[in-house]
């Protein structure tokens, strides 16, 4: 018989193992900056996954901001092949992080409260990755740049993205150079408001999803939209059902009114017009 430590030995032939001098899996990945950047505040075992969980997400974020940001690029120049696959991938990665929330939801009301003190007025609300997110989606509120004032760097990112066009801008600016009937003011605005409902952009989108065969693109890309969204919606709801499961009705460390401020966020709409389009059909 064959010894299975030979077979062992047999699979790991040819492996390159010298690393001295060379860069490595951990240098590439640069691992010891990764693993090393959780620093619990109190002596619960619990508290560790609560800073993975968070900081987790934050990467995860910081790959949505990357692929939203070439997306968005891409339908400038009317190339909307890449833009379909980066926002699947936008929507593959909220699904990562709707089904993340399982982890945290092991988390018990007392185990939390072992470290809760510890987070002071740190709080998700102040996640400025989250915040980009929202702006490059359309979500535009000036007020929420605030907590970010004692960092210049970052108040000037999002107020950059506050100011620009949002994926959704684009969307409907491509529709009005492919000669759908956008309204001026829709294409010409203060892009730092928040967008409401339009009639043409609803009646635009009507021709597309009525005329798919002629508006193929459009009608993927409205589609692309949607998924985006739907998946959007689900991590919000379950941030919800989480949070509620955790502290109840407490107010959150950042001083809002937790699961109530959530529940709140639960009813926005970023694209309207594709939402109310389906009742029309």
């Amino acid at each position: 018989m064959t010894d299975k430590k030979d077979d062992r030995a047999r699979l790991a032939e040819g492996a390159h193992t010298a690393f001295a001098g060379e860069m490595s899996y951990g240098d590439y990945l640069a691992l010891d900056a990764v693993l090393t950047a959780q620093h619990p505040r109190s002596t619960s075992h619990n508290e560790l996954l609560f800073i993975v969980q968070h900081q987790t997400t934050e990467l995860w974020m910081k790959l949505i901001i990357h692929e939203l940001t070439a997306a968005r690029d891409a339908l400038r120049k009317d190339d909307l092949s890449p833009a379909f696959k980066m926002l699947a991938r936008v929507t593959a990665i909220m699904h990562q992080l709707i089904q993340a929330w399982d982890v945290l939801s092991t988390l018990t009301p007392s185990e939390y409260m072992e470290f809760r003190g510890q987070l002071g007025h740190s709080s998700g609300f102040q996640s400025y990755q989250y915040r980009a997110i929202e702006f490059l989606l359309g979500n535009k509120n000036r007020a929420m740049i605030a907590p970010h004032a004692h960092r210049p760097d970052i108040e000037r990112w999002l107020t950059e993205l506050l100011n620009a066009p949002s994926f959704y801008d684009e969307a409907l600016r491509l529709m009005a150079r492919r000669g759908l009937a956008i309204a001026p003011g829709v294409l010409d605005r203060d892009f730092a408001l928040p967008r409401e409902h339009d009639p043409s952009v609803e009646a635009a989108f009507l021709e597309i999803y009525r005329h798919s065969e002629a508006h193929f693109d459009l009608y993927q890309l409205a589609e692309e939209l949607v998924d985006m969204e739907d998946y959007f919606r689900q991590w919000r709801f379950r941030h919800v059902t989480t949070v509620e499961r955790v502290i109840g009705f407490k107010r959150g460390t950042g001083g809002t009114a937790g699961v109530g401020y959530l529940k709140g966020m639960l009813d926005l709409k970023l694209f309207p017009e594709l939402w109310h389009v389906r009742t029309s059909l």
